[in-house]
């Protein structure tokens, strides 16, 4: 591979100097980086067989664009080892899609951060946790790609806070904020299955995602129960938007789902009906728009589980992520809400490893 002398820079050959030359460039997300040294981004761009050169991602306001390299540059300097690069571009590949509103999610005041889920057999390859402190530090696949993709954010589409990223307060999933679906004790089919990718495939799904919301149930012993718990926090005034959710259920909650009979899609769904507010409600907190209305009663949006002087969580079942993952022991689940006030984003997915392009 050619190499561009022109973005290689000359620094002492001293380890901490060189971490504090990065500072200085502002390569950083305020933490140390891993030194970029030519060895190790070449090592990286193996796990790749397009060309180092080809485009993976374009800011459409800006106009940069991210390569394969790019991604292999941030991908060290966040710490990952170079079995990890195919997840980021994966992401990078998913967050480029038109529906994601790449510019939109990365500089509004609401302090969207992208959370990928892994799904599939590269999860475990990997050395991926989707168990105990899923969403929490001491995994470094976790932890180093979902650092990958804000260190890209930040490094190559200038998204940088205080400046092009307006977040009011920001969010701590802003450094990191990346897992994988758990395997193990799952009832239901991996959420790659449901994307009716071919087996073996793994997929990663990307979402531009709020606040985290834990919700403790550890009372419950039905379905609706636990659901009931997991609606009211997904249609608080504070959340509720008709945009898309993230709900990662414990494994002691899904357990509860599966011993009922209840599948995927009947979670959802009872999420759906029970997650919403009256509209006059919504009006006395000043937290209502006609238009999102209209849009609920528009031929475009309707949903059959819609009734009218009511506004869900969503347009239908199918908004709500719906993912197994955490600790064995713990009536702890999370939602996740939509960064955007209507539907200005929308979550993609892509294979890992696999060129769609290349035949």
């Amino acid at each position: 591979m050619p190499l561009n002398t022109a973005r290689i820079h000359d620094v002492p050959d001293d380890p901490m100097l060189a971490i504090d030359y990065c500072f200085e460039q502002g390569w950083t997300d305020g933490l140390p980086v891993v030194p970029p040294i030519v060895d190790r981004v070449d090592e990286m761009l193996l796990y790749e067989g397009r060309p180092a050169e080809t485009v993976i991602a374009s800011h459409s306001v800006t106009g940069f664009e991210c390569t394969i390299y790019a991604a292999a540059v941030n991908a060290v300097m966040a710490g990952c080892k170079p079995e990890y690069l195919p997840v980021v571009v994966a992401a990078m590949e998913a967050m480029n899609e038109p529906d994601f509103n790449f510019h939109g999610s990365t500089a509004s005041t609401g302090g969207s951060s992208p959370l990928l889920v892994v799904s599939g057999p590269m999860a475990e390859d990997l050395g991926m946790n989707s168990d105990a402190n899923l969403f929490g530090p001491g995994n470094r696949a976790n932890a180093t790609i979902g650092r990958t993709i804000r260190l890209i954010l930040m490094n190559v589409f200038r998204m940088i806070p205080g400046i092009s990223d307006k977040s009011t307060q920001g969010n701590p999933g802003k450094y990191s904020l990346c897992i994988a679906e758990r395997d193990r004790g799952n009832p239901w089919p991996l959420l790659v299955e449901e994307q009716s990718y071919p087996l073996g495939v793994s997929s990663v799904t990307v979402f531009a995602g709020g606040g985290f919301c834990n919700v403790e149930n550890h009372g419950a012993n039905t379905p609706e129960q636990v659901l009931d718990t997991l609606a009211d926090t997904m249609a608080n005034y504070g959340c509720l938007t008709l945009g898309q959710s993230a709900v990662v259920l414990a494994p002691e909650h899904s357990r509860i789902m599966s011993e009922a009979g209840w599948n995927r899609a009947e979670v959802r769904e009872y999420l759906f009906i029970h997650a919403y507010r009256q509209v006059i409600d919504l009006k006395s907190v000043g937290k209502f728009r006609q238009k999102d209305y209209d849009r609920q009663h528009s031929d475009g949006g309707t949903s059959p589980l819609i009734k009218r002087d009511q506004l869900h969580r969503g347009l239908t079942p199918e908004d709500i992520l719906l993912v197994v993952g955490g600790g064995d022991a713990g009536g702890h689940s999370c939602f996740i809400p939509s960064w955007s006030r209507g539907r200005a984003s929308l979550m993609q997915t892509k294979p890992i490893g696999v060129c769609i392009d290349c035949n």
